[in-house]
């Protein structure tokens, strides 16, 4: 068994605007510490997937950034999608890749940009997982046991359990759910059986490239042409042609949420998805004032419960409270913590008046 990490990081980040732009999305940022979430996440797979085993699928603007932070990953394990499509393309397309080397390797597939800071305990549970993989066909997906009841994540409900490794059990899947309102996700968390969706997966290569062929043929169609023109001249114009026709969905809606081999593991890794500047505020350490952020920088005056990033000014607060202030070079971001889900918003209306130059 040889597992093949595959690390999503095509996303921007909009949320985390002003500093998180095209060519600097938020996996290439140190948003939650003094790392990069990106390399955060490779070194994470240390023992577990080779450099050589390791792939990250993304854009062409973002690999200059990509590589600075993770200069040992081959080159020619980046692979590039020439426009967003979700992430059923982008796993099929790395699906595609990893079969040439190894038509039943271990796939895991990662979000590139989320924090986790129990590290045996994810390495143990992703060897348990895999391992389960390979022996049943499964489709495999991580649950978090749930804190609080969020109405940010997606949920998974488990069914029966139907097998046990070591202290973590394997459970059916019973259903999964989009994100709730507040008294369905109470709803959730009472029942005891309803685990946050970590968007992270394990599966054979063959295993999910059939499931594909059954639920999202057309997808499948898309990638048996990009697979007859790998290693070629023309493999970047069949690329692009496929990735022009073929719709955008998630593995969630296009997979999982109807394949029957599918499969969850709960676990408690000290994870976060880290989805807006109030998460950031949230997992950050405070001064007396309950302020977060870059303190150095920072002189306040009756005000408390603030974030603030700011590195090269001094920054003045004087009588608020629950701000987001965070400043670039060229921007300056201030927001109410409990609105920092709509920067992406405002990101939308920078592109719709033309100011690109910010984007």
């Amino acid at each position: 068994m040889k597992i093949f990490a595959v690390l999503m990081a095509g996303g921007v980040g909009t949320r985390f605007w002003p500093r998180s732009r095209a060519k600097t999305p938020k996996q290439v940022l140190d948003i939650v510490d003094h790392e990069t979430m990106i390399k955060a996440t490779y070194k994470r797979l240390k023992g577990l997937a080779e450099p050589s085993r390791t792939f990250v699928v993304t854009n062409q603007e973002q690999i200059p950034a990509i590589q600075r932070q993770i200069p040992r990953l081959p080159k020619q394990n980046f692979i590039i999608e020439p426009m967003g499509r979700n992430t059923a393309p982008c796993i099929g397309l790395a699906a595609t890749i990893v079969q040439q080397i190894d038509s039943d390797g271990i796939m895991v597939v990662l979000p590139a940009d989320h924090l986790i800071t129990e590290i045996q305990e994810f390495k143990e549970v992703i060897r348990h997982a895999a391992q389960f993989a390979w022996e049943s066909d499964g489709l495999v997906t991580l649950g978090i046991n749930p804190t609080y009841p969020s109405t940010g994540y997606g949920y998974i409900q488990r069914g029966t359990e139907v097998t046990r490794l070591k202290n973590h059990g394997v459970y059916k899947v019973k259903t999964f759910a989009e994100k709730p309102n507040l008294e369905t996700a109470l709803r959730f968390l009472e029942s005891g059986d309803f685990y946050w969706n970590s968007g992270m997966f394990i599966w054979k290569v063959s295993a999910i490239l059939n499931e594909i062929e059954d639920k999202l043929p057309e997808l499948y169609e898309g990638l048996i042409q990009i697979k007859s023109n790998l290693n070629k001249k023309s493999f970047a114009a069949t690329l692009e042609d496929v990735y022009r026709r073929i719709r955008g969905i998630s593995i969630d809606y296009g997979v999982m949420q109807t394949a029957h081999s599918v499969y969850v593991i709960p676990t408690v890794m000290g994870w976060n998805d880290v989805g807006s500047w109030e998460v950031v505020y949230d997992i950050s350490g405070k001064d007396k004032n309950k302020n977060a952020g870059d303190f150095k920088n920072l002189q306040s005056l009756d005000s408390s419960d603030n974030y603030v990033y700011a590195p090269k000014k001094l920054v003045g607060l004087v009588g608020v409270k629950n701000l987001v202030v965070v400043e670039t070079n060229d921007a300056i971001l201030i927001c109410r913590r409990n609105r920092s889900q709509d920067v992406k918003e405002l990101v939308e209306q920078l592109k719709k008046n033309g100011l690109d130059e910010y984007l």
